[in-house]
């Protein structure tokens, strides 16, 4: 399945509204932080493994595409 991400960076939740998720986290986007903390809440959420979740697209942006196995 693939996804598109909104990422906002304020506070913590997962929003999913059919093929899109929004994503909030507190980590800033320095190193991957952001985008590992991202792939943690989302397997959370489908209950998969990160190993599972793969940002397809948009490392270094707000949009993502990202793929759970």
């Amino acid at each position: 399945m693939q996804y598109h991400i909104l990422v906002e960076f304020h506070r913590d939740f997962v929003f999913v509204d059919g093929n899109q998720i929004t994503v909030g986290v507190k980590s800033k986007p320095v190193g991957g932080e952001a985008n590992y903390e991202i792939i943690k809440k989302l397997a959370k959420h489908f209950g998969v493994s990160s190993a599972n979740v793969i940002i397809k697209s948009g490392h270094k942006s707000s949009k993502k595409i990202i793929e759970i196995i």
